[in-house]
């Protein structure tokens, strides 16, 4: 669960006293908020709904071939290759060892497809985990973590955004991906679901082989990744806009003088 909070509490701690004390938490979602309120029902008109602002950053001097190459990729043909990035911190809710088998097993079949993780090391004894599945896997590449500039180039660059977390408040990574026009493969949890409608926005997945299929699908209806990719725009756009988030911070500031 992710909210911000004018006091040091977390949702499950149970604490009514310090809970008392509270002068108002923002919660990423509407779905966010009635889950903290089952915590603190007597302090629900104390919690705001205010989604992520979203912003896109320039990095003239990105070169995907460049990028691709630091990965251990050679290919005189980085254009025909179908990129998807899986963009996470390595620990263990963000599951990016999920899609490492059938992932390699459809490069097999089409080597113009290949995984790439990036992320933080966050968690070095799980980093090592993943990158010792990643080197015996086929067309799976770990990259190392980029400044956001970058890793935005390289998002846009690529064939879609890959999330395959098990829980997610709300992910900054996915709606960069919307906001940049690159198509979003997300798994199906609650907090993917409350931001990617499936064919509408994004396309949700609910298991390993279901994400090759809908992959295969995008990968050959032009028209539905071009459907996904302005629903997505629009989406990011109207709810993830940076002027209505700044505001709306402004005007929680101010109710504490």
């Amino acid at each position: 669960m992710k909210l911000l909070f004018l006091a040091c509490l977390t949702p499950r701690s149970g604490n009514y006293t310090t809970a008392a004390r509270l002068r108002f938490a923002v919660a990423f979602s509407s779905e966010l908020k009635e889950s903290a309120a089952t915590f603190w029902p007597f302090h629900r008109n104390k919690i705001y709904v205010q989604a992520q602002g979203i912003e896109a950053k320039d990095c003239p001097s990105f070169k995907m071939s460049e990028f691709l190459q630091s990965t251990g990729l050679t290919s005189n043909h980085f254009e025909d290759l179908h990129i998807f990035l899986l963009v996470c911190g390595m620990r263990r809710v963000k599951d990016p060892l999920y899609l490492v088998k059938v992932f390699s097993e459809w490069h097999l079949e089409d080597p113009s497809v290949y995984l790439i993780i990036i992320g933080p090391e966050i968690d070095p004894a799980f980093t090592e985990e993943v990158a010792s599945s990643v080197k015996r896997a086929n067309g799976v590449l770990l990259a190392s973590e980029r400044p956001q500039g970058e890793l935005q180039a390289a998002m846009k660059t690529s064939f879609a955004l890959v999330n395959s977390s098990i829980s997610e408040g709300m992910s900054a990574a996915v709606l960069e991906a919307m906001n940049l026009n690159v198509p979003v493969l997300a798994r199906n949890i609650p907090g993917n679901a409350s931001i990617v409608k499936h064919e509408e926005t994004g396309l949700l997945f609910s298991s390993p082989q279901e994400f090759i299929q809908l992959s295969k699908k995008l990968m050959q209806d032009a028209s539905l990744r071009q459907r996904l990719v302005l629903n997505a725009k629009a989406y990011v756009t109207e709810r993830h806009s940076t002027d209505m988030e700044r505001l709306t911070y402004q005007q929680l500031i101010h109710l504490l003088k």
